[in-house]
This record gives C-alpha cells, sequence and structure tokens, in this order.
C-alpha cells in the first residue's frame, strides 16, 4: 500500500492488515517513543484516575490534570494508591538491541507517573532503556500530593511552534535539541512512535530515511492524512503487539 491508502485505512477501518514490508537495517538509529498510548497502552492522567475514583473520568475532557490530582488528594488517596496504580499500566515490552540503537523517550506526561511505571517495568536504573527522558516536571510534596509544573514555564520564554504543539513543550524543538546534543552518536536513522496530533511537528522534521510508526485511529494518523507534508517512511500499528514487530524488524529489539 502507498502511504496515503495506508492512512486512510488507518482512519476508516477498524483492523486494517499491518505492513510487514521490509525495512533495511542500519548499524545507528534512535528509536524515540511518546509515551501515553504509544510505549504505554493508556493515558496515565485518565489511567490514575479511572483507577482510583472513577467519576472523575466525566470532568476529565474539562478539568486540567493539577485540579483532578488535588480531588484524588482530598479524597485521601495517598501517594502509594496513585503509584500502585501507575505499576499496573501495561506497555509495550521493550528490550534494547544487540545493534546500536539509543532509545529517547519524549513525552507530555510526567517524570513521576514515567519514572514509576518504567522502574516498575525494569527500564529504570541500574541498566536504563532511554538514554534520555524529555518530559514536564513533577514532585510530591510532604503531604503526599502530586504537583505538576510545565517542561517551558509560563512565566518565561515560550516555544515559537506554529504546528500545533502543547504550551508545555514543542516536540519537533526538543527532537532537534536532542540530536544536536547527541551529534557525535551519528544516527543513520530515527525511528519515532506515536499517536497523538502533538507527535505530528516531529515527525515533520525526519527524513526519508526515517521512519514513524504511527498508531491508527488518533490523532497522528488523522493529521498525516489531512495534512500531508511527511517525508518520512510511514507503518501503521494498533496493538501493542504490532508496533513490537515493527520495531524488531528495524533491530530496535531482541527477538
Amino acid at each position: 500500500m502507498d502511504q496515503k491508502t495506508l492512512a486512510v485505512a488507518s482512519v476508516v477501518l477498524e483492523d486494517p492488515p499491518l505492513d510487514f514490508a521490509p525495512i533495511s537495517l542500519v548499524q545507528s538509529q534512535l528509536v524515540v517513543f511518546d509515551f501515553d498510548w504509544s510505549l504505554a497502552d493508556q493515558d496515565t492522567d485518565r489511567w490514575v484516575h479511572e483507577l482510583l475514583l472513577p467519576r472523575l473520568r466525566i470532568e476529565f475532557v474539562e478539568r486540567k490534570s493539577a485540579y483532578l490530582l488535588r480531588e484524588l488528594h482530598k479524597e485521601g488517596f495517598t501517594r502509594e494508591q496513585l503509584e500502585d496504580a501507575l505499576r499496573q499500566m501495561p506497555i509495550v515490552p521493550l528490550e534494547k538491541a544487540t545493534t546500536d540503537t539509543d532509545f529517547l523517550l519524549l513525552s507530555n506526561s510526567n517524570e513521576v507517573y514515567i519514572g514509576v511505571i518504567l522502574d516498575h517495568k525494569g527500564l529504570a536504573e541500574p541498566n536504563p532503556l532511554f538514554r534520555e527522558i524529555v518530559t514536564n516536571p513533577a514532585a510530591w510534596d510532604a503531604q503526599g500530593m502530586l504537583h505538576l509544573s510545565r517542561r517551558v514555564p509560563p512565566d518565561g520564554p515560550q516555544h515559537s511552534c506554529k504546528v500545533g504543539c502543547s504550551a508545555n513543550m514543542c516536540k519537533g524543538d526538543e527532537l532537534d535539541a536532542y540530536r544536536k546534543r547527541n551529534a557525535d552518536r551519528g544516527y543513520q536513522r530515527i525511528v519515532y512512535v506515536g499517536d497523538g496530533g502533538n507527535d505530528y511537528c516531529p515527525i515533520l522534521r525526519l527524513g526519508p530515511q526515517d521512519v514513524a510508526l504511527v498508531r491508527r485511529n488518533r490523532g497522528l494518523a488523522k493529521r498525516i492524512l489531512e495534512e500531508g507534508n511527511v517525508q518520512c517512511q510511514v507503518r501503521y500499528w494498533t496493538g501493542a503487539w504490532e508496533a513490537e514487530q515493527l520495531l524488531l524488524a528495524l533491530g530496535g529489539l531482541r527477538s
């Protein structure tokens, strides 16, 4: 299938066939993961409220995460209960390949959610999978309430993205900054695994040698279909097992 046909199938069909056409292997590559609905098979913000206080599901679409966390705290839910909920979240199974593959996590979630989940899955210290984790700051206070912050603070210089990234960070700028910091790695290919509309900006920065692994039926697939302008190769997936198979084919994971 060509990319437009695949994009249409990704939005319209419930379970179109996965494209397993061969992709050449390289000696050095960077695999970039978004977190919610990409590495994690849920949205982290919604997940903790679904498990701990389901009535907040209705308010989720209208309220900010900080407000919902305050509500959880008022209801008496503890840090331990929130962290335990996070440990139950399913993720794409990952184990670093023997080839020269680096992993970057680029997410609009936050460092506490991500840290708890990666630690529980054995992907943090002492042998971290990700070379860097770029996300929003978060911290517990003495009363056991979680406070969220923006990577780009509201009272400082703002990013100038015109593609549609959220105010807290421009994922395209963050990807470019990582590549600049790690220019000595000499990546021959970048593989970007994402799902949301805010993943559109970074994949616009990729070239013909790069690959975007795009989750079907979500915002990124819709933007590719409607706006185009993507130079990289695009492969579509629905379930975690499909993403795993695509990464295996690219040499990003051990079989």
